[in-house]
């Protein structure tokens, strides 16, 4: 499965929007130029995901997008899956060997398991110290 740009960016909204959970509303214009993207595109993202509820937005001067709820309870999944479509990295087809269905349905069931188990308020307070480092040899 390959994540394409509308769930990259798509992420970075909601992940901004957890970062400033209670504070107001966040304008898109405000995260396009903090990613340098374009402020364009993320109009046409933020779309599915207030049609899916994921956020609210906000009119007025001094208005933006809130998140729709508390962030501990909004899942990568929940946002994948409104930009992506279905988690599937590969298609299970009933007529393959066994050993390798079952493969393909454990390689899914990870996938959705990850996805499903990081909420938004685990990447807007992600801090990257328990990633490895790895040191290479010449």
């Amino acid at each position: 499965m390959k994540i394409s740009t509308k769930g990259r960016y798509g992420l970075t909204i909601m992940i901004e929007l957890a970062k400033k959970y209670g504070d107001g509303p966040i304008s898109l214009k405000s995260i396009a130029k903090t990613h340098d993207l374009s402020e364009h595109y993320l109009e046409q993202l933020i779309a599915p995901l207030r049609n899916a509820r994921l956020v609210k937005s906000i009119r007025g001067a001094y208005g933006g997008y809130v998140l729709a709820d508390d962030p501990a309870k909004i899942t990568a999944g929940d946002i994948i899956r409104v930009l992506e479509g279905p988690i599937s990295p590969v298609e299970v087809l009933d007529d393959e060997e066994p050993a390798k269905r079952q493969l393909w349905i454990r390689i899914r069931d990870a996938v959705k398991d990850v996805l499903d188990n990081t909420t938004l308020e685990d990447l807007a307070s992600y801090s990257g110290g328990d990633q490895e480092s790895y040191m290479f040899y010449i």
